[in-house]
């Protein structure tokens, strides 16, 4: 009996990718393929790239040529995701072995990418086939819709991500996400609902919902408050999940219900991702984001008074076009003023067919840089005494791996891979939510204890 075919996928770029990697994993093991552990042992190598900035793509087009280069005969390579979406010919011209590409708006065609790559090999024994990749690259205006019976979702351990919507409405200048997504998509209610209870159902403690904005969930199906709506459907449907966790929220859709909802819901971590980018109201404007900082520190108060515990991360971005000196003091004063938990600064570069493209990239690199570095040497100190004063206090820890007399995992302060971790002084069973008592603080991380056995 011959063997089944196999597959090796990598997912580079964000949690979105992610879940878009286990479809395309889903489809074909559909199919009859198998996971293949290494990439040596695969029939069909597929690497689900990054387009968002310049250095995502370099890492894409690094892996892919790592690929073409190290492949075994017989093995097909696949470019699929946000890259191939958005530079399809850049894309296979600077990585030419490249056997097909397949853009995140249809990456559910992945079988129909297969096909023709046997209908190619078939060709190519028979006759003369012109060069060139396979490129199911389509010019849909949207996110293809889910794969009926197929969750959207990503288990990573005892956590999973679930994409609550694609695309993105907003028009941020410096943002290439809505070149390549299209507008925003989103899931109906039922479907997330159903996907939250197969999560549950295999023992998952942590659902992350994700989208390109998650609180502009459901406008474009007409829900008002949807995100809150949506919560509230969650917490009962889902009882037996210890956490659900908000990432990627727009500053001014942080609405009164909103925080309402997370105060009142305590499965509904107090925890906030969102990417601010600026605090200068000319720069803001220039990148065509909310103005208002004020509005801004008022949403933070009003999260703070509901939930004084809340851990707020957000980003920032320096060297955008124009950015004065004096604007980005104004920047550095904001940071230490409103304190927060976590923060992540990026130095701007030109994307392109973005509006900020066609603006002076005017800010030198070395500035940049300088500038970045400035504002985390601000940010430092602020994270270092928010853990301290952690210290003496009781935090629940998903546990997410344990040896040598030591166990780590996260609060419900830290997102995965992006936040701090806990340090345990024990071996505590894997996958389970366990109380800490916190007795040492880093700046990013922190060190705790428990009474609890270990398995």
């Amino acid at each position: 009996m011959d063997e089944s075919p196999s597959f090796y996928l990598i997912s580079l770029g964000c949690p979105k990718n992610l879940v878009d990697s286990a479809g395309l994993a889903t489809l074909l093991q559909r199919a009859g393929y198998v996971a293949a552990d290494v990439p040596e042992q695969a029939d069909l190598l597929i690497v689900n790239t990054c387009g968002f900035i310049e250095s995502a793509r370099e890492e894409s087009r690094t892996v892919l040529q790592d690929l073409v280069q190290t492949r075994k005969p017989g093995q097909r390579i696949i470019a699929a995701g946000c890259y191939s979406q958005r530079c399809p010919q850049e894309l296979a011209e600077i990585v030419p072995g490249i056997d097909g590409l397949i853009g995140t708006r249809r990456w559910m065609d992945i079988l129909t990418v297969v096909e023709r790559l046997d209908e190619r090999a078939e060709e190519r024994r028979t006759r003369d086939v012109a060069p060139g990749p396979v490129c199911h690259v389509l010019e849909t205006p949207a996110v293809g819709q889910d794969v009926p019976g197929m969750p959207r979702v990503a288990v990573q351990g005892a956590s999973a991500y679930l994409k609550l919507a694609d695309g993105c409405r907003r028009s941020c200048a410096f943002c290439a996400i809505p070149l390549i997504k299209g507008p925003a998509v989103s899931r109906p209610p039922d479907a997330v609902l159903a996907d939250a209870a197969w999560l549950a159902g295999r023992g998952v403690q942590e659902i992350i919902l994700i989208a390109q904005d998650t609180t502009d969930y459901g406008r474009d199906l007409g829900i008002r408050n949807g995100l809150a709506e949506l919560l509230d459907q969650l917490v009962d449907a889902v009882p037996q999940v210890a956490w659900i966790r908000l990432m990627y929220t727009y500053p001014d859709r942080v609405t009164g219900r909103l925080i309402e909802t997370m105060a009142r819901q305590p499965q509904i971590l107090p925890y906030l991702d969102i990417p601010l980018q600026h605090a200068h109201p000319d720069v803001l404007r220039r990148m065509r984001r909310p103005p208002d900082v004020g509005r801004v520190q008022r949403t933070i108060e009003r999260l703070r008074a509901a939930m004084p515990e809340i851990a707020i991360r957000t980003t920032f971005l320096v060297g955008f076009p124009g950015e004065t000196e004096a604007e980005f003091q104004t920047l550095l004063g904001f940071v230490d003023e409103m304190e927060f938990d976590r923060v992540g600064v990026f130095a701007y570069s030109h994307e392109a067919n973005t509006p900020a493209a066609r603006l002076e990239d005017d800010v030198p690199p070395e500035v940049k840089e300088e500038r970045r570095e400035r504002l985390m040497a601000i940010q430092q100190p602020i994270s270092l005494a928010r853990n301290q004063a952690l210290v003496g206090q009781t935090l629940d820890v998903l546990v997410e791996g344990q040896g040598d007399g030591m166990s780590v995992g996260r609060s419900y302060r830290d997102a995965p891979e992006i936040d701090g971790l806990v340090l345990v002084q024990a071996e505590l069973p894997v996958g389970q939510v366990v109380p800490v008592r916190i007795t040492a603080a880093l700046e990013y991380d922190l060190v705790g204890e428990t009474l609890q056995k270990g398995p």
